[in-house]
């Protein structure tokens, strides 16, 4: 007789990310009331163009210096339960994690990353019907990249975020970007693949 084996994770179809993954303020990579702050914020939208209310969002970006090595011991824990408390409102940390609420929209408060060429800030999708997460990038800027490159114009342009506009994170239009992502269908985020 074969032995049953139990699904992992990666098998089940969510939503189960919101129980225990977000943690208090996990949209605020930058510091509270930082003069460079920028905000970054968007939807996440399913194949039919439905907004999906239950994705869970990493973000990993370059610190303004261009450095990567983020601010290890920057999250509060409670001594009690072990539990976490949130940041440190101090440290720039370079990670973020973000839910998206029941629109299907997130925003995250951070400040611009100093990234080598072009500004962008790397992104992690989990969500349901996904049995893998997807990775991709929201580039601040357009200019030449060797992934922008590499994509006829109407891809590229789903990997840029528009600056500008309002209902951003930060309430500055000059500061604010908007970066929608598409798991599927027309106008389908390009999503990369690590090796």
């Amino acid at each position: 007789m074969a032995e049953r084996l139990l699904p992992t994770p990666s098998h089940t179809i969510g939503p189960f990310y919101g129980h225990a993954l977000p943690f208090p303020d996990g949209d605020r990579i930058a510091p509270p009331g930082h003069p460079d702050a920028i905000g970054l914020h968007g939807y996440v939208y399913d194949g039919a163009g439905a907004p999906v209310p239950d994705a869970l969002l990493d973000f990993w970006q370059a610190a303004p210096d261009g450095s990567l090595g983020g601010a290890p011991g920057s999250m509060r824990r409670d001594p009690s339960t072990g539990g976490f408390l949130g940041r440190n409102g101090v440290d720039f940390t370079g990670y973020g994690r973000v839910p998206t609420d029941a629109d299907g929209h997130y925003a995250l408060h951070t400040l611009p990353p100093g990234n080598p060429g072009l500004p962008y800030i790397g992104v992690c999708v989990f969500a349901r019907g996904l049995t893998h997460h997807l990775f991709t990038r929201a580039y601040l800027a357009d200019g030449a990249d060797p992934l922008l490159d590499s994509l006829p114009p109407e891809r590229r342009a789903t990997l840029i975020a528009a600056g500008g506009g309002a209902g951003g994170a930060t309430g500055g239009a000059d500061r604010t970007y908007r970066f929608d992502i598409r798991l599927q269908g027309e106008g389908e985020t390009v999503f990369l693949e690590f090796r």
